[in-house]
């Protein structure tokens, strides 16, 4: 791939985010839009609808720029939470390595690559016909000594991530304490879930969980709710809030929605008709719904698992990390989520049935993890031009002409590529929710692991491998052979991973600011939406956006002593990244959980993983390059970064998994001062009883329509 290719595919990115830019700046102002890109501050009563047209609204203005830069930390943590705060602190923390890693990169090996010892030429005069290779370490002639300049590049650069991690480790560990401290009793601290309860004959779930608990902890047990059945009422509630829709569309502007049905759909002057009609099935919902809620009180529709609750957060602790019985199979307990964190629907009791769903959970990520690759190499055939003529012997003439070369090098597999990507964080997610989680939360970091899995595996490795050597299969599971393949490969597709950034990367976070799904589904549904209708105020897809973050942070990484050039345009991903995604806390996203910070863990991981695949690489090209005495004093420097990530491990990870005695119990004599502890204990049950079970009611002014339907 030659300079002009890479130049065609920036200019393209760079018109792309100045439109994309533009048109934000005017659609945000638009009332009918306020749903797509305000909806947070609309649902808050921060943001109003006005209609009366205003000529301002036409021209577009960078204030909301303005607004993301000036945002504080604490006002930050206000919008988003501690898992706001450690997104946007990966976000930074990124920022900070690649800009020390840009300096160390373009100041000293970049003209390494093209001046020193080299093996092609680098034409100033004629700088768009350069091939990229003249910018990546394979065009330093072997032996030469300039290669000590990128072995020690790797040693700083590592020292300093290094740094930084324990920083950043250190600083949300802290974090995660004091956001403890601050905080006012939440039910989840006090709260156990217990699953696999044995029953006997004669003998409820309930009996069975008040017994034992009595018995087992006496001074500390408070109460409990068994968990039930309810995925019938589920259905008939989420089919009855569709009716309910419906009549507040037909009944909010009677004049207006005659005319658009009437135009539409041949319904006019049947909008009373409809009306009754759907009364009349809720009618039946509701009846059905009743009959659905006093079987569920019965003994037979009991799951075998509860939620319990404890007079004390250091009870709950205990009582949620202690083997409750000598068969480890019965009275499983875990720590209970947020209330507003249960994910409800799949609630395995038995502990042969979460195993096998886990089973089965692995079993599906590997296939798909494993089909992905047909996309690859679909996307590496089109780099190759000579591997797409084989292919497609008609293309050949087309591809004589210089324009449709870069375009189909350059651009066009990377966005291919794109495309298939974006199924990968919904199906991942869909797999982890069949997993036998419990929360949301909980279900969002596995999918976030696999995501990020499968980026790495489909992504870096099975496109370094397919695009150089498709053919060598048996050659790569040659284990001793990895360094050395890995030096070969990985600088052969510098080229694409440099336009991967500017397609993939820009255009990605770009997406995020622009909405563009969401924008074409009001577009669409707006006919037929009421004014009146709850506005949904969307939660980050942190299992989307936190792998996509790591991934390019890999590149970089991995990238920064072999390809400098990719360093430029990482920065402005991550300068992108920072201003949209705080612009998108402030206006778009609300949380809908709080893990207090536990995503920062994958990050940590991802950054050592990180590490020592670019240690890998370095050696391996030190070796290739015939600089023996550097790939040997490259050993060391993946042992010294695994020690520091134990270390890591042993000082800092705990602090994610479980709070501390001693803070636990400083709490609860906090809380021993506390006149309200009485009427929190009260609210304890409330808080973890099923929705569907719950009085419905979908709008403050359902009277003006019909009466709720569980009043």
């Amino acid at each position: 791939m030659i300079v002009s290719a890479l130049l065609t595919s920036v200019g393209i990115n760079t018109a792309l985010c100045v439109l994309f830019f533009t048109c934000y700046s005017i659609l945000r102002k638009q009332p009918s839009n306020y749903k797509v890109y305000v909806p947070r501050l609309l649902a808050e009563g921060i943001s109003k609808r006005k209609n009366r047209f205003k000529l301002e609204r036409l021209i577009p203005s960078p204030d909301w720029v303005a607004k993301a830069w000036k945002l504080s930390e604490e006002e930050l943590f206000s919008l988003a939470g501690l898992d706001g705060v450690v997104f946007i602190r990966t976000i930074t923390f990124c920022l900070k390595i690649f800009t020390f890693a840009g300096i160390v990169g373009i100041l000293m090996l970049l003209p390494v690559n093209c001046w020193a010892n080299q093996m092609q030429e680098f034409d100033v005069a004629d700088f768009a016909n350069n091939s990229l290779d003249v910018f990546t370490i394979s065009n330093i002639n072997s032996g030469s000594n300039w290669l000590w300049v990128h072995f020690f590049a790797v040693y700083i650069v590592t020292g300093f991530i290094c740094l930084l991690l324990h920083h950043e480790y250190k600083y949300i560990a802290s974090k995660r304490i004091s956001y403890f401290y601050s905080s006012k009793p939440q039910p989840h601290q006090f709260t156990i879930l217990v699953r696999s309860i044995p029953t006997s004959s004669g003998c409820s779930v309930n009996d069975s969980v008040e017994s034992f608990f009595k018995e087992l902890y006496p001074s500390t047990y408070l109460s409990h709710v068994v968990v039930r059945h309810t995925s019938k009422i589920q259905s008939l509630l989420s089919e009855s809030k569709n009716l309910y829709q419906r009549i507040a569309q037909l009944r909010s502007d009677p004049s207006q929605q005659r005319h658009k049905l009437g135009d539409c759909f041949g319904l006019f002057g049947q909008n009373d008709q409809l009306v009754d009609r759907y009364r009349k099935q809720l009618k039946d919902i509701e009846e059905n719904v009743r009959l659905e809620k006093s079987e569920a009180s019965m003994a037979g529709e009991e799951a075998r698992a509860a939620f319990v609750f404890f007079k004390s957060r250091h009870g709950a602790a205990t009582a949620s990390h202690m083997q409750q019985s000598v068969n480890p199979t019965q009275w499983v307990t875990e720590p209970a989520p947020e209330p507003r964190d249960v994910y409800w629907p799949f609630f395995f009791e038995s502990f042969m049935r979460r195993w096998i769903s886990k089973l089965l959970a692995v079993v599906a990520t590997t296939v798909f993890t494993i089909s992905f690759l047909i996309p690859v190499v679909i996307v590496q055939s089109l780099v190759n031009l000579n591997q797409l003529e084989y292919l497609f012997p008609f293309l050949t003439s087309i591809l004589t002409i210089k324009f449709v070369t870069q375009i189909i090098t350059g651009y066009l597999p990377s966005l291919i590529l794109q495309l298939f990507l974006k199924v990968v964080p919904p199906v991942m997610r869909l797999i982890s929710s069949i997993q036998g989680y419990i929360s949301n939360s909980n279900i969002e970091i596995s999918a976030c692991n696999k995501v990020l899995s499968c980026t790495i595996w489909n992504v870096f490795l099975a496109t370094v491998f397919s695009g150089s050597v498709l053919n060598q299969l048996s050659v790569i599971l040659d284990l001793k052979s990895i360094p050395w393949k890995l030096a070969v490969s990985v600088p052969a597709q510098a080229s694409f991973f440099i336009t991967y950034v500017v397609t993939q990367g820009w255009t990605s976070v770009l997406s995020e600011l622009f909405r563009i799904i969401p924008l074409i589904c009001s577009l669409i549904s707006k006919p037929f939406t009421s004014p009146e209708q709850e506005i949904d105020v969307p939660s980050i897809p942190y299992h989307r956006d936190v792998p996509r973050v790591l991934f390019f942070g890999l590149l970089g990484i991995t990238y920064f002593f072999l390809a400098p050039l990719i360093l430029p345009f990482l920065l402005a991903y991550f300068c992108l990244a920072y201003i949209i995604y705080r612009n998108q806390f402030i206006n778009v996203y609300a949380p809908k959980y709080e893990t207090a910070g536990k995503f920062w863990p994958i990050v940590h991981n991802s950054m050592i993983f990180s590490l020592l695949l670019m240690q890998i690489i370095a050696s391996g090209s030190f070796a290739l390059k015939k600089l023996k005495p550097a790939s040997a004093w490259m050993l060391p420097l993946p042992v010294l970064t695994l020690l520091f990530n134990e270390y890591c491990r042993k000082r800092f990870l705990p602090v994610f998994i479980a709070y501390s005695v001693e803070s636990l119990i400083n709490k609860d004599r906090e809380d021993q001062k506390d006149t309200g502890m009485a009427e929190f204990y009260g609210k304890l049950v409330i808080a973890y009883k099923d929705p569907a079970l719950l009085p419905s009611q979908y709008s403050s002014n359902s009277e003006s329509l019909i009466t709720p339907l569980v009043s």
